[in-house]
């Protein structure tokens, strides 16, 4: 099927994708049972990978402005670059919501196959990101969902809500055999819906174990925004058990802010899955002891399920003959009993 071809076929039918199911083989598969009959043709391992048709992805996320975000760039465009038949069109990182839907526009006129978007307020890229729908473009939506969930065909997204239960689980874990532990949460921009969450999960996994958020502070996602932050948290927590930061790039003011008041009698978790914060965790040697995925690995995800997609493929661990119309992926607890497993796709802070 032709590229124009497929665009139409793609506007006509809404979301849907091209029909294809391919079978991957896995290591955990049982042999099959001798019944004398001869098998079914497996499909070749890795088959999802082979080259096929040529796909342009067209990409556009905020500018880089913290580690985090960096790392959803740079792992999308080294994603693309595995693969001989994926050209990747990349726009200049922005903030500026505008320029950002001339972007789109752009990537629409130019007759890309695929878009892969990280908005910088889904909301507002919602409108030009149904345009490039109705134009027969495959829209993948990274980590800020738009308005409508008829702007993308698949979204790839974190899970906020189970970042803090996984980091109120790990506390409850560590501390919750004491009734009168005391328990702090530094937390991102308030006013973010995604804060919010993580904020309520963190909250409802306490209080499973009977415990709650003693101190509460609020920073900016940035470095001094957390050291100023920690610093008026532990002005007024004389003692605490176990602190939450919901951000490891703020985490590196929010250490900075420990080390200078000579504080060491809590455990301290962290948010994301930075590098450095790994390392510490592994080292062993200081509060951190454990920190929870939000993965930067999102947008590279897009790129693999834009080109599953606009080739006529499936997701070959599926029996599902589409790829999911959302993907959440999953906030796991980091510690160093398994901190090596993470490592190697942990972002630079």
């Amino acid at each position: 099927m032709s590229t124009a071809m497929r665009r139409k076929w793609l506007a006509a039918a809404g979301t849907a994708a091209a029909l294809a199911l391919v079978v991957g083989c896995t290591s955990n598969t049982p042999e099959a049972e001798d019944t004398g009959e001869a098998p079914a043709p497996a499909a070749a391992a890795g088959s999802n990978d082979e080259p096929g048709d040529k796909v342009v992805i067209g990409f556009s996320a905020p500018a880089a402005d913290h580690g985090w975000m960096g790392s959803i760039t740079k792992s999308a465009v080294d994603e693309a670059a595995k693969y001989s038949d994926v050209e990747l069109v990349q726009a200049e990182a922005t903030n500026d919501v505008n320029l950002q839907i001339s972007q789109v526009e752009q990537f629409i006129n130019d007759g890309v196959d695929a878009i892969v978007l990280l908005p910088f307020d889904g909301a507002a890229l919602t409108e030009v990101a149904i345009k490039a729908m109705q134009a027969g473009i495959v829209v993948i939506n990274v980590d800020r969902e738009f308005e409508d969930p008829d702007a993308a065909r698949t979204t790839v997204l974190g899970d906020n809500y189970g970042m803090g239960v996984s980091a109120g689980a790990y506390i409850c874990g560590e501390v919750g055999g004491n009734p009168d532990a005391k328990v702090a949460e530094i937390a991102g921009i308030d006013n973010l819906p995604l804060t919010q969450d993580r904020s309520r999960g963190f909250s409802d996994a306490l209080a499973a174990c009977g415990l709650e958020v003693s101190n509460r502070v609020a920073a900016d996602f940035t470095v001094q925004g957390g050291e100023a932050a920690a610093a008026n948290l532990l002005q007024a927590a004389p003692q605490l058990d176990a602190i939450w930061n919901h951000d490891d790039d703020q985490g590196v003011g929010v250490m900075a802010a420990i080390e200078n008041a000579g504080r060491d009698e809590f455990i301290m978790v962290g948010g994301a899955g930075s590098k450095n914060v790994m390392e510490a965790i592994k080292a062993d040697d200081s509060v951190l002891k454990a920190t929870v995925i939000y993965p930067s690995t999102q947008a590279a995800d897009g790129i693999k399920l834009a080109r599953l997609l606009v080739q006529g493929k499936s997701m070959s661990d599926l029996v599902e003959v589409e790829v999911p119309r959302t993907v959440q992926l999953y906030a796991p607890v980091v510690t160093k009993e398994n901190v090596d497993q993470y490592l190697p796709t942990a972002f630079e802070s």
